[in-house]
């Protein structure tokens, strides 16, 4: 496994996610296929995902314990994570694949067939994994880090704490929409942003009152 490419993937993902998705292009010229072989991102993912429910559950109100942190592992790795990422990718695959295909009547119309290439399940779920990476880092360790002032009662922690699952939530799809805006056979991929604008509007209403974070941060402590 191709630890080193993981981390490069990483740290790509939050400076400069294009770069991610160009070296998948060249995946797709060396090898015939877009979806990667290699498991060394989500099993890299999954150890990080270990480690921070190890620090969720140590930072709880809670008395940690072995069980306790066996158990938001799990949940963490197998409940938000491969779970989630297998939905994102099925779903993905399905919608992209019936409405966005170039060539193929759909919702959006149909465009002349250009690019050859299947869209592979296998892709989407490298794209669903490498889009839950951005929100682990912005929901799982800045969050974190943040906490203390996320649960204060003064505006100002409102409003950061609703600004970071703002971002965490639009980068989500922003990555998603990188991924298969990367594919040639795909048209009218920038409706994978319409969420983006919902997210907007759901962040300027929550500034009167609504504290997101606050709500949120103790469910990723129990594991919900």
């Amino acid at each position: 496994m191709d630890f080193e490419m993981a981390i490069w993937e990483m740290t790509y993902l939050l400076i400069a996610p294009k770069k991610v998705f160009r070296s998948m292009y060249h995946n797709k010229q060396t090898k015939g296929r877009w979806g990667r072989d290699d498991p060394s991102f989500a099993a890299l993912l999954s150890l990080f995902l270990v480690l921070t429910s190890i620090a969720w559950d140590l930072a709880s109100v809670y008395s940690p314990s072995v069980l306790s942190v066996l158990r938001l592992a799990l949940v963490l790795t197998f409940v938000h994570f491969i779970s989630g990422a297998l939905f994102a990718a099925t779903v993905g695959w399905y919608l992209a694949g019936r409405f966005l295909r170039k060539g193929r009547a759909g919702r959006f119309g149909a465009t002349p067939a250009s690019g050859d290439g299947e869209l592979e399940w296998a892709y989407c779920f490298d794209v669903a994994v490498r889009a839950f990476f951005v929100a682990f880092f912005f929901l799982y360790i800045v969050q974190f880090f943040l906490m203390p002032l996320l649960l204060k009662d003064w505006w100002i922690s409102l409003f950061v704490g609703n600004t970071l699952y703002l971002v965490a939530f639009s980068f989500y799809f922003v990555v998603t929409f990188l991924g298969y805006n990367a594919l040639p056979f795909l048209a009218h991929t920038e409706v994978i942003l319409l969420p983006v604008v919902g997210f907007a509007i759901v962040w300027l209403i929550s500034l009167f009152g609504i504290d997101i974070a606050k709500h949120m941060g103790p469910l990723l402590i129990k594991g919900a």
